[in-house]
């Protein structure tokens, strides 16, 4: 596989997340996309995983884990709730 077909799948893929982000809240669209945007290149490959995973997770409690009302039965999400939560 050559660079271009892999920046095409890289691209690609970020295009699927951008459109798994947008949800039925505006503020859970934001906190989704600010860390697809500033965090989500840099993170392990494990984190990447998780985040596809909470992205399958209903819009209400995704929202209560990142307001922190209620904590996430996963605790392989607790440390990416913690990314979703800080501002930078």
């Amino acid at each position: 596989m050559n660079p271009s077909e892999l920046d095409e799948d890289a691209a690609a893929m970020l295009r699927r997340l951008r459109w798994q982000c947008r949800r039925g809240m505006k503020e859970l669209d934001v906190v989704l996309t600010r860390y697809l945007d500033r965090r989500f290149s840099v993170a392990s490959a494990q984190e990447r995983q998780n985040f596809e995973r909470l992205l399958k997770v209903e819009d209400d409690r995704l929202w209560d884990w990142v307001l922190g009302r209620t904590p996430a039965e996963d605790p392989e999400f607790h440390a990416l709730i913690e990314r979703l939560r800080s501002p930078d």
